[in-house]
């Protein structure tokens, strides 16, 4: 397994880096049967410190977690206890569905772009209907079930996921909804 533990604008040193690798190597050796790479980023905001990790598991499924402490450590820790929590669940999920993916996720490119928003001139008409791209970028979209798609999004925390359908081969989106629930659009 890859690591990749850095600091923005902190010194991370030895002692921190063995021992996020000790508690990442425990912690996904009991859920994760082959986990490919962890990023582990730590920074400093106001006077606390946080520690986002991200693990890609080989089925091509992504568990983030992201946590705020006032000890660096200690915000590794709450990182790292909010992944074992994702982790079982989706270990659960997929005991109760009785199916593991036994090949990995099938990904298929995409393009996605970032458009201006008009939020200086919300009164006036705007000069054009065309809306302003500022970024363009390359995306991946993953083929999966829509049981998969659910887990996804919950352990990688979006609040909107794209999927190709494994079953219907066409474009699904699954999203959170304002009540709490998952929404899916299947067109």
């Amino acid at each position: 397994m890859r690591y990749q533990i850095t600091g923005k604008q902190i010194d991370v040193g030895e002692a921190l880096q063995a021992h996020v690798k000790t508690e990442l190597e425990a912690m996904l050796g009991k859920y994760a049967g082959r986990p490919t790479d962890a990023t582990v980023i730590f920074s400093k905001s106001g006077h606390e410190y946080v520690c986002e990790t991200v693990v890609h598991l080989s089925t091509g499924l992504n568990a983030t977690a992201k946590a705020h402490a006032t000890e660096i450590y200690s915000a590794f820790d709450g990182a790292c206890e909010k992944m074992d929590k994702q982790l079982r669940r989706y270990k659960r999920r997929l005991k109760d569905h009785h199916k593991d993916r036994t090949e990995p996720v099938e990904l298929s490119g995409a393009s996605s772009y970032i458009l201006a928003s008009d939020a200086e001139t919300p009164d006036d008409e705007p000069e054009s209907l065309q809306p302003i791209i500022v970024a363009e970028m390359e995306t991946q979209i993953p083929s999966l079930s829509v049981g998969e798609a659910v887990m996804q999004m919950e352990l990688a925390g979006l609040p909107v996921l794209v999927f190709r359908n494994d079953k219907k081969d066409g474009v699904n989106v699954v999203y959170r909804r304002d009540d709490g629930n998952i929404g899916w659009i299947d067109p």
